[in-house]
């Protein structure tokens, strides 16, 4: 408990800096990083590798060095976001006009379906949302059990509804999408235990099915949503993107080579803000380790 206090005080204390302050502390801190954790560095290098084995080592290189550094403004952002006043939050979004794009796509008779990747501040991205909706959305309980009621806090900011990746949560949240509500889920996590594998930048990945089965099964149009850090501190916009066609498809795999390509089209737009960090491919259709595997490294 005496963590999660330090860790709020630490919190509230960087909320007060100014963006442009909080992303150059954030960047210096993502360079020394990089220097210094060759592990993180080596799934950070085979990720690219792997997604993008057609570009020259040197320019894969700056490509993983920016990610650090967006990693770092990510972490000194956190305060901002988190605890900053509601009003500073809301003007952060350089287009607040997004919000009217996304509820262009909902129908009136049914609930809408967002996928937001781990790309730019998601959390951002789900407090926009809050501020004109009310978003229901999945999680996974964090391994440090302590921090699950902080970041139930944070991200019930404004009337948004957390449940557990569990069994009773998704059916809280079919109910939800069948009362038409919004939903967001994150698409890119590996799938635990199911799933099917489909290509993630051409490379077989582990997908989840959920978000494609509750398009299938309740009707729901599906959006991808990303919330773009801008340089120099000028604050974050959001892109709102029709899913691909196939999305809802009843065979599973077709439906999550769609949710990849979904995810593939955002981090085209910001590739240095994407997640590289997440060892997305230890799993492997065959079993056998990728080349330069991750691993349990």
């Amino acid at each position: 408990m005496k963590r999660i206090t330090l860790l709020r005080i630490l919190l509230r204390a960087l909320s007060v800096l100014p963006l442009p302050v909080a992303h150059a502390m954030g960047a210096a801190s993502g360079q020394l990083v990089y220097l210094m954790a060759p592990r993180l560095r080596h799934v950070v290098m085979t990720n690219l590798a792997l997604c993008f084995p057609e570009m020259p080592e040197p320019e894969r290189r700056r490509l993983a060095r920016a990610s650090f550094r967006e990693l770092g403004k990510q972490l000194l952002e956190t305060g901002i976001i988190w605890f900053g006043r509601a009003e500073r939050v809301r003007q952060l979004v350089v287009n607040p006009e997004s919000l009217d794009e996304l509820a262009s796509y909902w129908p009136q008779d049914r609930g809408l379906l967002l996928a937001g990747p781990h790309l730019g501040n998601w959390d951002l991205t789900g407090l926009h949302v809050n501020s004109r909706f009310t978003l229901h959305h999945l999680y996974r309980p964090p391994r440090q059990a302590e921090l699950e009621p902080l970041l139930t806090e944070v991200r019930e900011r404004g009337g948004g509804r957390s449940l557990p990746a569990t069994p009773n949560g998704i059916r809280t949240l079919y109910k939800a999408l069948r009362g038409g509500a919004l939903v967001g889920i994150l698409p890119d996590q590996e799938a635990r235990g199911s799933g099917v594998f489909a290509p993630l930048f051409g490379v077989p990945a582990r997908t989840m099915t959920l978000l494609n089965q509750m398009a299938t099964k309740t009707g729901a149009p599906v959006l991808f949503c990303f919330m773009q850090r801008l340089p120099w501190g000028r604050g974050f916009r959001m892109h709102v993107i029709p899913a691909p066609r196939g999305i809802d498809d009843p065979d599973p795999e077709v439906a999550a080579g769609a949710l990849n390509r979904g995810v593939e089209e955002c981090v085209r737009l910001a590739p240095e803000q994407y997640q590289w960090t997440y060892k997305r491919f230890r799993q492997h259709p065959d079993g056998n380790p990728y080349k330069n595997s991750q691993g349990n490294r």
